[in-house]
């Protein structure tokens, strides 16, 4: 083996070396030098994101071609590292907290090894390298729901994620094994791609798509694959929620794009095309008419997170660059506009250990920069023009209407008619917290620094990045330049 190959995945040896650092320092400093663990690992990691922004991907296949770092992919990984700064500056009071305190350490390094599993998925062009990319994600992640070990609902969160992780990666073990014989022995995206272009339909090859369709569908939470959601945002600590909610969907969303449009694009209109349909909108809508009875915050967030995932995937339905751009894109402001409101929950939760929606009541005579913060998140996730959200949601439909398939149309007015239930239930929070006549619930507070600062980060993001065309074009320019690479054409 040439071990120089290592060099090119510099997004990976950027996260693992932040994990020795953080694993070392919590294991061989002193009382006094855990005290600063929190700050010196969110500094740490914040370089590590600039670092992986600016450093140029490699564009190269290493390993035998079961890799790649190109821009498209270095682009998403940038993405994902701003979520999960955000995450550490929401959870630094909770960290710091008396009961996990002792455990802040394994905190971080399990999140940091879940990210790294999330790089593999991304970069893979083998399966056998995606799948240890996503049980290298998926498992550390029962650890953290379980991270508040003296409650029950935390146990039993964890139990259901690890049952549900189990059986998806079994279920996509399943279709993978179908894979490989159809491809008559390999395991690579191109060969498998090369396989099916030259032969015709077969009752193996749609068995196999529903199978890997299943077991990827568990991992975003599509709908009828969604049923371990809500129990488990409920169930595990808030951060741990808003970190599933977010940074998760956005590395299963990535890597299912690369997945079906390099390895099963010649069968999209006998095969897929129609399997995704029905799960868009089964998801879209399924999530949104839940979202609408749900009381309970985190609950609340997790049948909208269901909704937003039906809406990521219209980019996989463009199958194309513009489709790959316009899903980045999304991803980004989900990610500022989610924990944006994450940001707001956490607060109150921590300060006053409500939960529910009835408890937001006039919030913003006691709190008016959470509720002005939350309004802005339920906004951009909602789709309300100036905000990112909008912008967002236009950019990802006019992918998928860019193809002038009638049946697309059709997809998308769904869309578009779900997006106004939305905004239905995403607007009962804002009527709580700025309209309800009854008497505020929660006092007021003072919110602590780091969660300051990450709103100030979403309520930025979601701001200006709708009117401001960097973020859209830095995704744009990466995708374009990885064309070749993604097997897709505008």
């Amino acid at each position: 083996m040439d071990y120089s190959q290592f060099g090119s995945m510099i997004p990976e040896l950027i996260v693992l070396g932040i994990f020795m650092l953080v694993f070392l320092f919590d294991t061989f400093s002193n009382e006094k030098g855990k005290k600063i663990l929190t700050p010196f690992t969110t500094l740490l990691f914040a370089l590590g994101t600039i670092a992986i922004w600016i450093i140029p991907a490699s564009g190269e296949e290493i390993f035998g071609g079961m890799y790649i770092n190109d821009t498209a992919t270095n682009a998403i990984k940038a993405i994902l590292n701003i979520g999960v700064f955000i995450v550490f500056l929401q959870s630094a009071k909770w960290v710091e907290s008396d009961e996990v305190a002792i455990r802040k350490g394994e905190f971080y390094e399990l999140i940091l090894v879940t990210l790294f599993g999330m790089y593999l998925m991304v970069s893979a062009r083998h399966f056998l390298l995606f799948i240890i990319g996503l049980e290298s994600a998926s498992l550390p992640l029962a650890a953290l729901v379980a991270f508040n070990k003296n409650y029950y609902e935390s146990h039993e969160a964890a139990i259901k994620y690890i049952m549900t992780a189990v059986f998806s990666s079994a279920v996509l073990m399943m279709g993978l094994s179908f894979v490989y014989a159809f491809s008559g022995g390999s395991l690579y995206f191109n060969d498998l791609a090369y396989t099916i272009g030259q032969g015709e339909m077969s009752g193996l090859l749609l068995v196999a798509l529903s199978f890997v369709i299943s077991g990827i569908g568990f991992k975003l939470s599509l709908v009828p694959f969604h049923l371990w959601t809500a129990d488990v945002y409920q169930g595990a600590p808030t951060a741990i929620t808003s970190y599933l909610s977010v940074i998760s969907k956005g590395a299963a969303a990535f890597a299912f794009f690369v997945i079906f449009v390099q390895c099963f694009g010649a069968v999209y209109s006998d095969a897929w095309e129609w399997m995704m349909y029905g799960l868009i909108i089964l998801t879209i809508t399924v999530g949104n008419l839940f979202a609408i009875r749900q009381k309970n915050m985190k609950r609340f967030m997790a049948f909208s997170s269901i909704s937003q995932a039906g809406y990521i995937m219209l980019g996989v339905m463009a199958e194309n660059g513009l489709g790959l751009a316009g899903m980045m894109f999304y991803i980004f402001v989900y990610v500022v506009s989610n924990l944006g409101a994450f940001a707001v929950i956490t607060a109150i939760e921590e300060n006053s250990g409500k939960l529910s929606m009835d408890d937001y009541n006039g919030l913003h005579k006691t709190n008016p920069w959470l509720a002005f913060a939350m309004t802005l998140a339920m906004f951009s996730l909602a789709g309300i023009p100036p905000f990112a959200g909008f912008f967002s949601k236009i950019l990802i439909f006019t992918s998928v209407t860019a193809s002038n398939s009638w049946a697309l149309y059709m997809l998308v007015l769904i869309a578009l008619i779900n997006t106004i239930i939305s905004l239905y239930y995403y607007l009962l929070v804002v009527k709580a917290m700025w309209i309800s006549p009854e008497q505020p619930k929660i006092a007021a507070f003072k919110t602590y620094h780091c969660e300051k600062v990450a709103l100030w980060l979403c309520v930025a993001g979601i701001i200006f990045f709708g009117i401001v065309p960097y973020i859209y074009q830095y995704c744009y320019d990466a995708v374009m330049n990885s064309l070749g690479v993604l097997a897709v054409v505008f």
